[in-house]
């Protein structure tokens, strides 16, 4: 009865451990093919390099899509979260290539018809399953951190950026962190124009996520403006609020884009 339990005790910890929780694969990808820009807030992926490493991203993708419900409940919430940040991202440049080069915008694959965020065109976690599911689906509703919309990556200008390294369970505080600080910081998606704080349309599509969005922008706001009186005018929630018009380019290097 003592090896028997013995040799339980080993199936199950070597079943535990036995996914790369530091996502080396897709890790290596990204730090060779990510090129940050505008000082650390935005990116652009090199699909085509991408392309000639399909076969990584192939091996990463399959042994994402080996991991089982069961598997997956046996980890921390934060190696939970750092994994479907992580699926998402890697499937969503696996469509892109599935079309490349001929895409110049994710909606090139339709919007009714063949919704590249509604097409469950992979398997995780033993059944199939869509980009939307994972972000609405599981990380909205399980995790409730606002914070996820920074670190998922739209194949699109508009995005926040896609993040230059794999996310990972034991730094992913940090690592969401930063994204939240490099987003409201950049200019390009969040700015005061005109005595208005005009927002990425993140913050509408999203709002009950990031509400109350008034409160939300107080809290954050020296990342909002380097000027002490718009700062204190957004602390104290008297800015009129706008959302600009979301960029779907495709966020390729070789991509030129508005803005």
């Amino acid at each position: 009865m003592k090896r028997f339990c013995f040799l339980i005790c080993i199936v199950f910890c070597a079943s535990a451990f036995a996914f790369d929780h530091s996502h080396s694969v897709w890790d290596g990808l990204l730090k060779k093919n990510v090129m940050v820009l505008a000082g650390g807030k935005a990116s652009q992926l090199r699909y085509a390099a991408m392309a000639q490493e399909r076969g990584a991203l192939d091996r990463y993708l399959q042994e994402i899509s080996s991991v089982t419900e069961s598997e997956f409940s046996r980890w921390t919430r934060e190696q939970q979260m750092a994994f479907l940040v992580n699926a998402y991202n890697a499937f969503m440049v696996e469509k892109v290539l599935s079309r490349y080069p001929d895409i110049k915008s994710i909606w090139d694959f339709g919007k009714l018809f063949g919704n590249p965020f509604k097409d469950r065109f992979f398997v995780l976690l033993n059944k199939s399953f869509s980009l939307d599911e994972i972000e609405h689906e599981i990380l909205r509703k399980r995790y409730r951190d606002p914070r996820v919309h920074y670190a998922l990556n739209c194949a699109s200008v508009g995005c926040p950026m896609l993040r230059e390294e794999a996310y990972v369970g034991e730094r992913l505080e940090a690592q969401l962190d930063e994204q939240a600080r490099r987003f409201l910081s950049d200019r390009s998606r969040n700015r005061i124009r005109e005595g208005r704080l005009e927002v990425s349309r993140i913050f509408d599509w999203f709002q009950e996520d990031f509400a109350p969005l008034q409160e939300y922008f107080a809290r954050h706001a020296p990342l909002l403006t380097r000027d002490p009186v718009l700062e204190r005018q957004i602390a104290q929630g008297s800015v009129p609020v706008s959302f600009l018009d979301y960029d779907w380019t495709l966020n390729d290097s070789r991509s030129s884009s508005r803005r």
